[in-house]
């Protein structure tokens, strides 16, 4: 079970609320451009809102869209199967379409690095087994 920390200086308790509100829209940026990372900014909004409040963390761990890939993350350390395959395949993909639109070679050479190290972190990730998966999809599973 999450333990909270709320903050008891409300000027602190008002600053990691709103660094957890523009860590969340930091993260739905990420979903959309390719090099943008998404999950980190989404364990931090949930990092913020631990310590500053119960409704925003619970609102981003039941959300459809962010709630899984901080649970994921969160309490297996890793995504699905599918989830690695459609990221590198998004990522290779923008990447060659932003390599092609720029006539910059070290352009070129930067963004082929980005995607190699992306694809790296992503291919060390832990593959969600089918338990694991099962207990994520179980509505009656506890979000901590």
């Amino acid at each position: 079970m999450t333990e909270f920390k709320i903050e008891k200086n409300r000027f602190k308790r008002y600053l990691y609320l709103v660094l957890g509100i523009i860590n969340v829209i930091m993260g739905f940026i990420g979903i959309f451009v390719p090099v943008w990372p998404t999950t980190i900014f989404l364990i931090l909004a949930a990092w913020f809102f631990v310590r500053s409040s119960e409704k925003h963390y619970q609102w981003l761990i039941k959300n459809k869209m962010f709630g899984k890939m901080i649970r994921n993350y969160r309490e297996f350390k890793g995504i699905t199967h599918e989830s690695r395959r459609n990221s590198i395949i998004i990522l290779w993909v923008t990447l060659g379409i932003s390599a092609f639109f720029v006539d910059i070679l070290w352009v070129r050479i930067l963004l082929a690095c980005v995607g190699i190290a992306v694809s790296w972190h992503l291919l060390a990730l832990h593959t969600l087994t089918d338990e694991e998966i099962a207990k994520l999809n179980d509505e009656n599973t506890i979000i901590e």
